[in-house]
């Protein structure tokens, strides 16, 4: 029932009894029952005048209430002359003036801040509760190669290693993720409240880059150091030696064994040398000569000249190629420094009884090399292409670090993994 019923009821029920009592003066006073009458008359017309006062705010505040409902905040009211009524409005009008300008402001500021976030040098990846990802910008879809579509996906979330190591991020931890690669992320999870609940966002930067730079001039400078104070040492040690064996008298006087120790001396020297050139050939890099050349023919001449060590160990090379022949802007002969060492390792990996395939794939162009050796390890695989680094007896760790300087300065991006079926394979995307 309306207020506006229950209020007529009551005063109709009133007025009825006022007439009731009213009649009762019929018989002694008529004068009375008219004057009684007529206030009755007044009474009732006073209460619909009260009603329209009352009704009238009413009125007012439901269609404020409907217009902000709405979201209509262009809707203003003028004042009426009655003093409650108008301080009502005022007050009315001046709350829609500040939701308008602070909605306004919002408005401006979420513009801005979209802007901001699309625009960001870094990845953002926003989670809900739950973990699962709710958005992300250019940016991140960029660093992790990522489709608009996985957002509704949770299926290819959960297969996709990066994003779940993101996920697994607590609120204000931070991290260095490090892929296939020699890529480097520095990861940093915030939250924020949004509609009364938690959500977590992750910051992500690439700093393979800073990494790479600082790490090169860090031992460039030791191994700039240590190559010049052994080359002096050896050189002099050499020269001693060489002169010690041109004695005609020291087989004579002092034994054939002695001779032959001295050779020994002279050879463990230039193997040092040899060693110290390994370390200083990587930091004297120089910048690729970059021109169009045939991915095919690197492959072709490359392979041939594995071939002898690979067939020594029962190894065969298989290269896949398409019928067009695939060009890409490289230095050539780098790029023959880089393969080389790929299918080096890759040999080394089987030992013996196996097989390397070079597939090559024209659009976009890319070179893989796979091999069936024994694999890598979870506990390696981070830590590959770190400077040095090696698991071999007698490694240097030479051979990846040049391999990732050569392709960073391509500017090639490029992974090293063991995959499901079990062959360990090398990506390297010319593009």
């Amino acid at each position: 029932m309306s207020l506006k019923v229950r209020y007529f009821l009551l005063i109709g029920l009133i007025h009825v009894l006022l007439l009731v009592l009213s009649f009762q003066l019929l018989k002694e006073q008529k004068l009375f029952f008219i004057l009684a009458e007529f206030g009755i008359i007044v009474s009732f017309l006073l209460s619909i005048v009260l009603y329209r006062s009352f009704i009238r705010p009413l009125r007012f505040l439901y269609t404020g209430t409907n217009a902000i409902q709405d979201q209509d905040f262009g809707v203003k009211f003028v004042e009426t002359g009655a003093r409650e009524m108008d301080q009502l409005i005022r007050t009315y009008n001046q709350m829609i003036d500040q939701i308008r300008t602070e909605r306004k402001e919002s408005e401006e500021q979420h513009y801005f801040l979209q802007k901001i976030i699309q625009a960001s040098p870094s990845g953002i990846f926003v989670f809900d509760y739950d973990g699962k990802l709710t958005d992300l910008n250019p940016k991140a879809k960029a660093l992790f190669q990522l489709e608009a579509t996985i957002i509704d996906d949770p299926k290819r979330q959960s297969a996709h290693t990066q994003l779940q190591a993101l996920a697994d991020l607590k609120a204000g931890q931070s991290e260095l993720l490090v892929l296939e690669g020699a890529k480097r992320y520095r990861c940093e999870s915030s939250e924020f409240v949004h509609r009364g609940f938690k959500r977590k966002f992750v910051l992500v930067q690439e700093v393979s880059k800073e990494m790479l730079e600082a790490e090169k001039h860090a031992y460039g400078k030791i191994i700039r150091m240590m190559a010049h104070e052994v080359n002096n040492s050896i050189g002099a040690i050499n020269s001693i030696l060489h002169s010690i064996q041109t004695f005609e008298e020291l087989e004579k006087d002092w034994g054939k064994e002695l001779v032959e120790a001295l050779q020994i001396a002279i050879d463990r020297n230039s193997g040092l040398n040899q060693f110290m050139k390994n370390y200083a050939d990587v930091i004297r890099l120089p910048k690729p000569n970059i021109q169009r050349n045939s991915i095919d023919d690197l492959c072709l001449e490359t392979a041939r000249l594995m071939q002898i060590q690979a067939k020594k160990r029962n190894i065969s090379i298989e290269i896949k190629k398409p019928t067009t022949v695939v060009f890409a802007h490289f230095d050539q002969p780098q790029m023959e420094q880089v393969l080389i060492n790929i299918l080096k390792n890759a040999i080394e990996s089987i030992g013996a009884n196996g097989s390397i395939e070079i597939v090559l794939r024209s659009s976009p162009p890319q070179l893989k090399v796979r091999d069936n050796g024994k694999g890598i390890p979870d506990e390696v695989q981070k830590q590959l292409f770190t400077p040095f680094f090696s698991t071999k007896m007698n490694g240097q760790g030479v051979g990846l670090t040049l391999i990732r300087d050569i392709l960073s300065h391509h500017q090639f991006d490029f992974s090293l993994k063991t995959q499901e079926d079990g062959w360990t394979e090398f990506l390297i995307a010319f593009y």
